[in-house]
């Protein structure tokens, strides 16, 4: 039989045990937080979780993905459509960039948000649609990204005074009284969801594109396209990362920033996004309850449904322009 002092010293190794888990599930955190929103200068941004090889997975975990800082590689002349270079501060000061795509017709003001990672040049073929309905069209860099001041993004939560900055500025500039209808794609939608819940903003539509319906879940994701278990990690990586921005993490979800919106809202997801699945959208369809409507694409992913099914993307989204009543014809 085992003395006491035998026991004494098993539940001390095993308690030193789980507190060194514990400090290296939380330094690895800190380390993944501190890569996913810190843009680095050069170097090539780490694959998709789903594409990486144990070897290479183990690499990320360790170190840390690698987040290039995004640029614009192209431009509206790209699309053969005139623009104009606004550059404005946000609330903080920080200087941002814009695209402004004069009116083509009698349509809305629409102003567009990139999402993670990425940078306006990527909503081009998104806004030629839209300038082809007649709108006015600004495509927005987020702090961090394309033309725009800074090295980090926050994922959407300070975003939301960049949405709130860039909105003032297009309709100081517009000044033709048209109806103001926001675009956001992933975590461009998810920070304007978190404008409209702080009142900064008062859109006539919203059209977003598979915005997360929590920074947990999202980050939960992210583990399992790893084959990794979300709990823990997800957890940390979310408190983490909220602790180096200065907000509580647990607190960004735009699932609840929904149950503000009072404006016609079309929600565009996809049936095989791994990213977001369709159960989180359907929870911030719910919160949107009767100013909102889901429209899922069966076969696509986490991506822009506007330029991957143009046609049927612009079937919607007139029939959805057509039902605010600012924007009705005839």
């Amino acid at each position: 039989m085992k003395s006491v002092s035998t026991w004494r010293r098993l539940g001390q190794w095993i308690g030193s045990a789980i507190l060194a888990a514990l400090l290296a599930l939380n330094a690895v955190a800190y380390v993944q937080s501190r890569a996913m929103i810190h843009f680095s200068e050069g170097g090539q941004r780490t694959a998709h979780p789903e594409s990486l090889s144990l070897g290479e997975k183990l690499r990320v975990l360790a170190l840390g993905v690698s987040l290039p800082r995004p640029v614009n590689r192209l431009n509206p002349t790209n699309v053969q459509l005139a623009y104009e270079t606004v550059g404005f501060p946000s609330r903080d000061g920080t200087r941002l960039e814009a695209w402004r795509l004069p009116a083509a017709g009698p349509g809305p003001l629409m102003v567009l948000f990139h999402g993670y990672a990425g940078s306006k040049s990527d909503l081009l073929p998104v806004a030629a649609e839209f300038h082809r309905m007649g709108a006015e069209v600004w495509l927005v860099d987020f702090r961090g990204s394309g033309g725009s001041q800074g090295s980090m993004t926050s994922i959407g939560f300070i975003e939301a005074e960049d949405v709130a900055a860039a909105v003032q500025q297009a309709e100081r500039q517009s000044r033709e009284g048209r109806p103001l209808v926001l675009f956001g794609n992933s975590m461009g939608a998810a920070a304007v969801l978190r404008a409209v819940s702080l009142g900064t903003i008062q859109p006539a539509g919203l059209i977003l594109e598979c915005p997360f319906d929590r920074l947990l879940s999202t980050a939960a994701n992210r583990f399992r396209a790893m084959g990794l278990p979300a709990f823990p990690a997800a957890h940390t990586l979310t408190f983490w990362g909220g602790v180096q921005l200065g907000f509580n993490g647990f607190t960004h979800n735009p699932a609840d920033f929904a149950r503000s919106v009072k404006c016609p809202t079309l929600l565009l997801q996809g049936g095989r996004d791994t990213r977001v699945t369709r159960e989180q959208a359907e929870s911030i369809a719910r919160n949107l309850g009767a100013h909102g409507r889901l429209f899922v694409f069966p076969n696509l992913g986490h991506q822009s449904y506007l330029a991957a099914e143009p046609g049927v993307s612009r079937s919607e989204v007139v029939k959805f322009l057509n039902s605010i009543p600012s924007l009705k014809r005839g």
